[in-house]
């Protein structure tokens, strides 16, 4: 019997069969076979393999095996291997991985044409997979049709209609600056030489604070769909991820001017503490940023104007009480009557630019008002004007808090007094479970876990509790 000789065979592109499937994957490790054509782009090693099995069949059974498989199609499409973690990522592919019809040569990734969306409809589209806690994966599609990996989802996101990777998305976007970032925008990093050594692709959904040291994003990462703040450009290679703008994207979350006008008349009538601060969410609190607006604030109002409080109207109250000469409980960032007052009827001081102990900065530890110093009308000391953070009657003065330091002193590689003085203070609290030792000077994840299970004491949820402290995180913990 003549010993068989076998050759290497070139799979189909569009060909869905496992055996198709792992032939392609084999050939791309050994780049053989161009992504466009089926290639892998995450694949790790450069081995090539026969396809021993097929060699044992025709060897003994004399070509059965063949004839079986020709009877006997395998059914397809569907997930043709299993996720690895060097693997943080599938190809190219049409939606639920079905082969698309054969397409003319070109530029892998290059769109066609790319399908119009706001920004408020990517962000919606980005948190209908996170409350469907989608789980990871690089090999299987959601019901949308959409891989389930990083790429996937930001591909997703935008409405693209098919399946991108690493090194296809940025021909949908055009290149764009940190300054430049807004909901909706991408984060990417790409390793042509190695796609699986930290490739990865995120969403970007704001910034975290008036630092910009940190955002919010969207990501599809292990075990599932996230959000949270995470430092600039990420938490590994972070001088690596580039920012992109998707190039479909149309208006959304930044104001529109002709929108607008005309305006809501503003209520010269002060509406009262508790419709500001967290959770507060009414046409008090747009009115309150677009006075803020107009008063030199709009650089903490990228997105402009909104109903919902967030620390844009904190941070931009801040900063009009500081240009008053206010200083510690008096520039909280919380309006009362007299910060109100002076915004309606268009008096006192506009937002100066931003500088060091000037708007828009934190008040530096332990600042209080100066000695003989009066608070100002409506805010702390003030009883029932609504100067102090929560709903009134909240216990505990001003005077016994310490100054909030800033936001700044509390994020992954921060280390110094203020992290041990919070810790201890949770823990006096009864919220400690979470410190295995200390607590320490250095931020850690028990802290994060510690502040965010006592600001859902506080009855907040959402973004309100992060687990990071602001100053009504920190005006409540030490009261």
């Amino acid at each position: 019997m003549p010993v068989p000789a076998f050759e290497e065979y070139e799979p189909a592109g569009d060909c869905a069969c496992p055996g198709c499937a792992q032939r392609r994957r084999a050939l791309a490790r050994a780049r053989a076979i161009p992504l466009r054509d089926g290639g892998h782009p995450a694949a790790r090693g450069a081995r090539r393999a026969l396809v021993l099995a097929t060699a044992a069949g025709v060897v003994l059974g004399g070509g059965g095996s063949a004839a079986l498989a020709a009877a006997n199609p395998v059914p397809g499409p569907g997930p043709v291997s299993l996720d690895t973690p060097g693997s943080p990522q599938g190809g190219r592919s049409p939606l639920h991985g079905r082969p698309a019809p054969a397409k003319p040569a070109g530029a892998p990734g290059a769109p066609s044409a790319v399908k119009r969306i706001d920004r408020t409809s990517i962000i919606t589209r980005a948190k209908t997979w996170l409350d469907a806690k989608v789980p990871y994966s690089m090999s299987t599609y959601w019901s949308d049709g959409y891989r389930q990996d990083c790429s996937g989802y930001v591909s997703m996101a935008w409405n693209l209609g098919t399946n991108e990777w690493t090194g296809s998305l940025d021909k949908f976007a055009t290149k764009i600056t940190k300054d430049e970032l807004l909901p909706g925008d991408m984060l990417l990093f790409h390793n042509p030489a190695d796609p699986t050594n930290g490739s990865h692709v995120v969403l970007f959904g704001g910034w975290v604070d008036e630092t910009r040291t940190h955002y919010v994003a969207y990501e599809q990462t292990r075990p599932n769909t996230r959000k949270g703040a995470t430092p600039y450009g990420y938490w590994n290679n972070a001088t690596k991820y580039v920012p992109y703008r998707f190039n479909g994207v149309t208006a959304g979350l930044a104001e529109d001017p002709a929108s607008t006008d005309p305006k809501p008349a503003v209520p010269t009538v002060f509406p009262g503490a508790t419709q500001f601060g967290p959770g507060a969410n009414n046409e008090h609190v747009a009115q309150l940023g677009r006075m803020l607006i107009e008063r030199g604030g709009r650089r903490f109002y990228p997105k402009g104007a909104n109903t919902a409080w967030s620390d844009a109207d904190r941070l931009a109250t801040q900063a009009f009480q500081s240009a008053q000469g206010w200083t510690g409980a008096d520039a909280d960032g919380i309006p009362g009557t007299h910060t109100w007052q002076l915004l309606v009827e268009r008096k006192g001081k506009d937002i100066r630019p931003s500088a060091e102990g000037a708007p828009g900065s934190p008040p530096r530890p332990g600042t209080v008002p100066a000695p003989g110093t009066a608070p100002a009308p409506g805010h702390a000391g003030t009883p029932g004007q609504g100067g102090v953070h929560g709903p009134v009657g909240v216990p505990g003065g001003p005077a016994a808090v310490p100054g909030y330091p800033g936001a700044s002193v509390f994020r992954p590689g921060s280390t110094n007094p203020f992290v041990t003085a919070l810790g201890r203070q949770l823990v006096k609290k009864g919220f400690g479970k979470n410190y295995t030792s200390g607590p320490g000077p250095r931020w850690s994840e028990a802290d994060r876990r510690s502040v965010e299970a006592f600001q859902r004491a506080q009855g907040w949820r959402g973004a309100a509790a992060d687990g990071y402290p602001g100053p009504e995180t920190w005006r409540r913990l030490f009261a």
